[in-house]
């Protein structure tokens, strides 16, 4: 090629689509170790406990009705034994429940999982109400006969249970394994007398469950109130029903929910046997109504975990070669310096190995210390080499302290959740501002070598 800057700039060219490549590379890496975390999480909801749903407490009670039907005709007429059998259901009245969750991490090789400790007391309370008495029959010569009333507590996952506790009425009551409800087959029952049905109950129930992810209620009750602390700082609210009051600091946050029977299908839900499911709230959207049972809560969602914050830095990777690459062509026009695409080349892969840098360290030491090192790594390498490919300390401690710059401002963005876009887009109109300052008095034409005279205006032709 004739003209050495169109040359040159078709080199940049394919410097930069080298460049792009490799750091697409490094964000299928992060995608992939991103997935290799997700899939310790499952391997931890499997062999420990998963997602919690809590539903409860319920009383309940097993009846059965039994009666006499004929069949046939003439002679071979007889009467035939039919039976039925259903569940006498009452939701309290109202329900309170407060919850103390604290985190309990653990570890599937080097890949943090989120589990809590969730130390949870349940008051419920019933009015007297002839909801749990025997029904009358529905055939003229029917029995009806009915289990002695039993309260009911439903999990999403019951392997998280470590220890319970009731009382009724201040009476201490055993618990038992299993809910007796064929469509909420984990949690516990505890069985009542048979003076229990009819009259007014108040119920007490402690209950520590440990859970992973995430933690959610149903409000069955006509009046259910949910009080939650916890030492997460990033919770993420969901299900169908926000916090009424919520408080969010850098050490957890309180959070307190307020749901009537009026809003919601979850008494009728678990009348009808609909699924207790455990939602990822961490979705935009939840399952569709009246596929699973109503409910609420919160995810412990980290929302500056390694390789969410490894993916955003990457994505931030060809703005940072761009800048880089900005600053030395700055330097080669103004000092009259050549620069070997080779050397653009060298520069950028030290710009992107960064990356990757800060992806495998981030996975054994904290995020920050990672970037520091990874930062501070790559400056150096770049202020040595600029400093000898430019010929000057000067220079290359100048270019080096730009970069440490630029990934300083990086780090500023990337803790950022709310204001990243801001910042990086003023971040950006600041570099354009510096460069179009320093090159007002530029001219280009005769940077460039090009023929100034063309750029003036033509003699007017004689009269």
């Amino acid at each position: 090629m004739k003209n050495p800057v169109l040359a040159k700039g078709a080199a940049l060219l394919l410097v930069l689509a080298c460049l792009a490549y490799g750091l697409f590379s490094i964000g299928d890496i992060v995608y992939e170790r991103h997935g290799n975390q997700r899939t310790a999480e499952m391997n931890v909801e499997r062999d420990q406990v998963g997602k919690q749903t809590l539903m409860g407490p319920v009383l309940q009670r097993h009846c059965t009705e039994e009666w006499q039907t004929w069949e046939g005709e003439g002679t071979a007429r007889k009467l035939r034994n039919e039976r039925r059998g259903f569940i006498l259901t009452a939701p309290p009245g109202t329900l309170r429940i407060d919850a103390q969750v604290d985190q309990d991490p653990r570890y599937r090789g080097i890949f943090r999982i989120d589990t809590y400790a969730a130390k949870t007391r349940l008051k419920a309370q019933w009015p007297a109400s002839d909801a749990m008495l025997p029904p009358r029959s529905e055939h003229a010569d029917g029995r009806v006969q009915c289990e002695a009333p039993s309260l009911v507590v439903a999990l999403m996952d019951a392997r998280g249970i470590r220890s319970a506790h009731a009382t009724v009425n201040g009476n201490e009551v055993s618990i038992q394994p299993g809910t007796q409800h064929p469509s909420y087959q984990r949690g516990f029952h505890m069985p009542l007398d048979e003076t229990a049905a009819g009259r007014e109950l108040n119920v007490e129930v402690s209950l520590e469950l440990l859970g992973t992810g995430q933690i959610s209620f149903a409000p069955v009750a006509e009046s259910t109130q949910v009080k939650m602390n916890a030492d997460w700082p990033h919770p993420s609210f969901g299900g169908r029903f926000l916090p009424a009051e919520r408080t969010v600091t850098d050490q957890g946050f309180e959070a307190t929910w307020r749901v009537f029977s009026l809003a919601t299908t979850a008494p009728a839900d678990y009348g009808r046997g609909v699924p207790l499911c455990a939602n990822d709230m961490r979705q935009e959207y939840g399952p569709e109504p009246g596929t699973c049972v109503e409910s609420f809560g919160v995810a412990f969602f980290d929302p500056v975990n390694p390789y969410s914050l490894s993916s955003r830095a990457v994505k931030y990777g060809m703005l940072f070669v761009g800048l880089t690459f900005i600053a030395v062509g700055m330097l080669e026009l103004l000092r009259r310096l050549r620069v070997h695409p080779m050397q653009y080349l060298l520069v950028g892969c030290a710009l992107s190995i960064f990356f990757l840098l800060l992806l495998s360290l981030s996975e054994h030491m904290p995020f920050g210390w990672a970037y520091a090192c990874a930062s501070l790594a790559c400056s150096l390498l770049l202020a040595v080499y600029v400093s000898y490919a430019m010929g000057g300390k000067r220079t290359g401690m100048g270019f080096g302290v730009g970069v440490a710059g630029l990934y300083g401002a990086l780090y500023v963005v990337l803790q950022s959740e709310q204001a990243a876009l801001m910042m990086g887009s003023l971040l950006l109109f600041a570099v354009l501002a510096a460069v179009m300052l320093a090159t007002r008095k530029l001219d280009w034409y005769g940077v460039l070598g090009s023929d100034k005279t063309a750029q003036k205006p033509a003699n007017p032709p004689a009269p």
